[in-house]
């Protein structure tokens, strides 16, 4: 690996669905131009794009490459598989797999939904296209635009947090994670960081991982929801 790297997680922009849209390929909303032009200041100019090639992922990378320098999007980056829960609400999940919904949402490390993929593919699947990627461009900031699970692993990764329930994170559309590499060791620069006028405090420390053990409580398992801008597309 190189010795200095700098990586630009952006989440990509909203797509309204209660479901569960792992590899399901739906469109995401630009209504966002506000947010959008502040990503086009944030990213450098020089930097090279790199994402999911799932539409609302791909399509993002579109909205805000402009003359950076595009790769072709990558299998890697898309969000954690469901399997035979794609495309359904937790609602749905928990009346149709009780026992596995609720080992899932509470330890979904060491478990995966039926026929789908577990945290740990995911996490390698997406550290190899970026490790790869950095290899390929050591001197240049990495952007990768991706998904809520992916950029969640990132930041686990980054900050060797065994600990910390994936999906008790909560990580804005069109938000931006920072990640650096230097002396053999990733660190977690800041996470779903946002313009200062959009962030919402009642979600705690927007630039950290929330330390819960437990998804939170309320409707349903609504980390799990794009419409809180929180949960796996």
């Amino acid at each position: 690996m190189v010795m200095n790297a700098t990586v630009l997680w952006v989440r990509h922009a909203p797509t309204h669905t209660d479901a569960l849209v792992g590899w399901t390929d739906i469109e995401a909303d630009f209504s966002d131009q506000k947010t959008i032009r502040w990503l086009h200041n944030r990213l450098p100019i020089d930097a090279v794009v790199v994402a999911s090639d799932l539409k609302r992922a791909s399509a993002t990378a579109d909205a805000i490459t402009q003359e950076r320098m595009r790769l072709a999007d990558s299998k890697g980056l898309r969000e954690i598989y469901f399997g035979d829960w794609e495309g359904k609400t937790a609602n749905e999940i928990a009346q149709s797999h009780p026992k596995e919904s609720g080992l899932f949402w509470s330890d979904p490390k060491h478990t995966k939904p039926p026929n789908g993929e577990s945290w740990q593919v995911l996490t390698g699947r997406a550290g190899k296209v970026i490790d790869q990627s950095i290899q390929q461009f050591p001197n240049r900031t990495i952007v990768a635009v991706s998904h809520f699970g992916t950029i969640v692993s990132q930041a686990l990764r980054a900050e060797n947090a065994k600990n910390y329930n994936p999906l008790t994170q909560h990580v804005s559309n069109l938000s931006v994670t920072e990640m650096t590499y230097a002396h053999g060791k990733w660190r977690l620069v800041s996470f779903s960081e946002l313009p200062t006028s959009l962030e919402n405090p009642s979600k705690g420390n927007p630039h950290s991982l929330q330390q819960e053990n437990k998804p939170p409580r309320g409707r349903g398992n609504h980390s799990l929801h794009e419409r809180s801008c929180q949960g796996p597309t």
